[in-house]
């Protein structure tokens, strides 16, 4: 009988081995075999750690791709202080490299529909997705607009989605084209452009 150890070991070599088949050979080509033959076990063991391909792609999102979560705590935990477009700035790389990472994943899931329902099903169970990081930023702005740094008129739903919007187009057009501005002075230049026309 393994011990506890032992099988949280086995179930992180699993949730690596799925990182690593995602990358290199697409959601389709991540089938349970080749993940059970890179975390050098059986198909067996991998179903008594994992439901399925959809709980195995979920864990990796969640606990191997970098998180949104640590960036929007530090952007609360600095609202009304600091240089609000330095802390905007720094959220939006760490949303544009979020967004990079996770892609592969995203773009496989969309393109196989029964995933994807069995997925956004898992989502929903966990009261979790992809628009939860745009409804907390725009709460955080709410919170820069109650202390006078947003123009009283500005949507904060609209900005947080429009600087998410941004991060994610940034991250999409980097798998087809080299980009001629760098992500550090993408980031900026949107930021600025955002607040520029909510401060006014």
């Amino acid at each position: 009988m393994p011990t506890h150890r032992q099988a949280e070991q086995t179930r992180e070599r699993i949730i690596e081995a799925t990182y690593q088949a995602i990358l290199e050979h697409g959601i389709a080509g991540a089938t349970t075999k080749r993940i059970a033959r890179l975390a050098g076990c059986s198909e067996a063991l991998l179903y008594k750690h994992f439901s399925g391909k959809e709980e195995l792609f979920l864990a990796v999102i969640l606990e191997r791709m970098p998180a949104l979560a640590p960036p929007l705590r530090r952007l609360r935990a600095v609202a009304g202080e600091g240089d609000l477009q330095a802390h905007l700035t720094e959220f939006a790389l760490a949303a544009i490299t979020f967004y990079t990472s996770t892609a592969p994943i995203a773009s496989g899931m969309i393109g196989d529909p029964q995933l994807l329902g069995t997925f956004r099903g898992m989502l929903a169970d966990m009261d979790a997705g992809p628009h939860l990081p745009i409804q907390i930023l725009a709460s955080i702005l709410r919170a820069e607009q109650e202390s006078g740094r947003i123009a009283a008129g500005a949507d904060c739903d609209a900005l947080a989605s429009l600087l998410m919007g941004a991060c994610y187009h940034r991250a999409h057009l980097s798998y087809f084209v080299d980009q001629a501005v760098g992500a550090e002075d993408y980031a900026r230049a949107v930021v600025a452009a955002l607040l520029g026309a909510s401060t006014r």
